[in-house]
């Protein structure tokens, strides 16, 4: 490994919320080197949905706008963050977004041969880059596919009935353990992973809950209406979902409460990921006629005692969660 390499990961290891789109200084420092710089006035457009690229983006100052369409809420992505980074991996890529300047902005565009070359000589920091790329855009596919199934309903229905007499009983037991609204679990299917845990868990890893609450649930029912509170919901949970390996268990709990149940190697990670769904529905940006629509969520959680049972895990984390209402929310807390 490099100096540089071994110099960045230390770095991505020692800031706390570290996200996985969010550069550490050697790999910001490489990309600003290597790529163009190009400033942006407020609402010039970067590239259009369906137009095919090479280059990746990374934000030096300023706000870009991701405008996916399709009734899905826009994404912001902000400084030391990068877009686009599949065109570098597998070359000409259709654009799955509108990207605009929110602001006035900087950015450094990385073209494929200038990564190519980057290639040849930070081998290794490139390597961690691309491997904490590759679960986030693994994680972002997962929950495409969940979208694309909610809104291809009438033709799933259609297929599952050509196949009813061979899954009706597997399709009963997952609707029981799905919540209808978000495609998550809901409590009967945490209960029946709860009961299953001691056969799924990785020996070398720990266990943790996040609690995650909805800031002023009832004022965006009431203000913007139920239908509105739905989109919330959904759009929180797919936050959730995004946030968990396939190892985790996502779930909603009911009403405006969800969980992560997860599997990882310590309290700082557990506070990534608690910081990656606090920042995720921050970014959360709804279409006219609710745009003014802002979302916050609090976060409690703790690593699970192997001695404990869920009521005892579920406790301590309520106990973080309730840390954080008390000081106004839009935050996250993780007791050891």
């Amino acid at each position: 490994m490099t100096e540089s390499a071994r110099t960045g990961q230390a770095h991505a290891k020692a800031r706390p919320g570290f996200l996985p789109r969010q550069l550490s200084d050697p790999e910001l420092n490489l990309f600003a080197a290597a790529g163009r710089r190009r400033e942006l006035v407020p609402r010039e457009m970067i590239f259009r949905k369906g137009e095919l690229g090479r280059a990746m983006f990374v934000v030096e100052s300023g706000t870009i706008q991701l405008e996916f369409g399709d009734g899905l809420p826009d994404k912001l992505i902000g400084p030391r963050e990068f877009f686009g980074e599949l065109a570098l991996f597998i070359g000409n890529h259709a654009r799955v977004a509108n990207a605009v300047a929110a602001e006035g902005s900087v950015l450094h565009v990385i073209e494929h041969a200038a990564f190519e070359r980057l290639l040849e000589t930070e081998a290794a920091l490139l390597a961690q880059f691309m491997r904490r790329s590759f679960s986030y855009l693994v994680a972002s596919e997962q929950q495409l596919i969940q979208n694309l199934k909610r809104r291809n309903e009438d033709l799933l229905v259609t297929l599952d009935s050509l196949r009813q007499t061979q899954t009706q009983l597997s399709t009963a037991e997952r609707l029981v353990r799905t919540d209808e609204l978000t495609g998550l679990c809901n409590r009967r299917g945490l209960y029946h992973y709860l009961e299953e845990l001691r056969t799924q868990r990785d020996p070398t890893l720990k266990l943790g809950l996040l609690l995650v609450d909805i800031d002023r649930f009832k004022q965006i029912n009431d203000h913007y209406g139920h239908l509105t509170g739905d989109q919330t919901l959904r759009a929180v949970a797919r936050e959730v979902q995004a946030a968990a390996f396939p190892c985790d268990l996502p779930c909603r709990l009911g009403g405006d409460e969800f969980a992560l149940l997860a599997q990882v190697s310590g309290p700082e990670d557990l506070r990534d990921r608690a910081a990656q769904v606090a920042n995720g529905v921050r970014a959360l940006r709804f279409p006219v006629p609710i745009d003014a629509l802002h979302v916050s969520v609090s976060i409690g959680g703790s690593l699970c005692h192997e001695h404990a049972d869920w009521s005892a895990w579920y406790s301590d984390s309520d106990c973080a969660l309730y840390m954080v209402k008390g000081e106004g929310g839009d935050n996250y807390r993780v007791i050891a």
